[in-house]
């Protein structure tokens, strides 16, 4: 389904609000994200770094956290904008993406008013998913 462009502007808009909330002093580096549902609703997250950075939440996964809290797990698209730069997600966002929606538009804005577009398929061509969990090397009961 394409993105009309209002959609577009108005989540690269929510992302780089939800980017005002972020909470980065380690790395300066704020980044906000905007989730569309399927009935419409925007999901937001930033994210929310630790001294123990390991523990450090990106806002893609955040925000995605936020819809399944909510009851949501249908997605159309997200946009993420960072500081400086558009930056895409990082493995471990777009694995958790791909959960929910393998074939995302993920729109990527920085701090300028240009924005682009990619597909979370680009982005993780190849991800792990359920049905490597069902295989016949890794199920336990193979006769069942």
């Amino acid at each position: 389904m394409p993105l009309h462009e209002e959609i577009i502007e108005q989540l690269v808009a929510t992302a780089r609000e939800a980017r005002e909330s972020a909470y980065a002093p380690y790395s300066g580096f704020r980044v906000g994200a905007a989730l569309l549902s399927d009935d419409g609703e925007i999901f937001t997250g930033c994210n929310v770094e630790n001294s123990s950075y390991g523990l450090t939440c990106c806002a893609e996964r955040t925000a995605v956290y936020t819809a399944v809290t909510a009851g949501v797990q249908s997605f159309l698209a997200i946009a993420v904008a960072a500081d400086g730069v558009s930056v895409p997600p990082c493995g471990a966002c777009r694995q958790v993406l791909s959960e929910f929606a393998p074939a995302l538009p993920v729109i990527l804005a920085g701090s300028g008013n240009e924005h682009r577009m990619l597909t979370l398929t680009n982005l993780l061509p190849e991800p792990f998913n359920s049905d490597f969990l069902h295989s016949p090397a890794t199920d336990p009961h193979p006769n069942d």
